[in-house]
């Protein structure tokens, strides 16, 4: 009953946070994230029992046919670097939070906001600014060609100006 409360309580959230004003609203992607926020913390998980950071990108990016490996460190080798002012919703945003290079990723949903699997809060959206992430923040990869973009959200790429 708890989980219930708590997903319900979450995807209410949601729909304030990414809702309508979400530039990819109702779309692919915003249905793959939907679906699994609330989800607990599980360290090496990749399903919606529980996610650990890694096993939540990988996870979405499976349902719209992106194959992401398991492993912080390995997705930020991949794509395209993305300055912060430049980022769109679907870009993968990294983090430092072990003192030992990258080790957390989320995805960035818009509105300086990203989805991502936190260890004390299970699948959530924080926002970049707050002052755990502006220290810890390492950068930002497209993973997604301006195509495929399109195909899963239904919009042309535009970004938002973060600080």
């Amino acid at each position: 009953m708890k989980k219930r409360l708590t997903v319900a309580a979450v995807s209410f959230a949601l729909l304030f946070t990414i809702g309508t004003g979400s530039v990819f609203a109702d779309s692919k992607l915003d249905t793959a994230i939907d679906g699994a926020l609330g989800s607990d913390y599980v360290s090496g998980g990749t399903t919606t029992a529980g996610f650990d950071c890694s096993g939540f990108t990988m996870y979405v990016f499976s349902k719209i046919g992106i194959k992401l490996p398991h492993q912080s460190g390995s997705q930020y080798k991949m794509g395209t670097a993305v300055e912060k002012s430049e980022l769109i919703a679907g870009d993968l945003v990294f983090f430092n939070t072990s003192g030992k290079g990258v080790s957390h990723v989320g995805i960035y949903v818009g509105d300086g906001k990203f989805a991502h699997a936190s260890s004390s809060k299970g699948v959530v959206i924080s926002k970049l600014s707050e002052k755990y992430y502006v220290q810890r923040y390492v950068g930002a990869k497209r993973i997604m060609s301006t195509d495929k973009y399109e195909d899963v959200t239904g919009d042309v790429a535009e970004h938002d100006d973060v600080q």
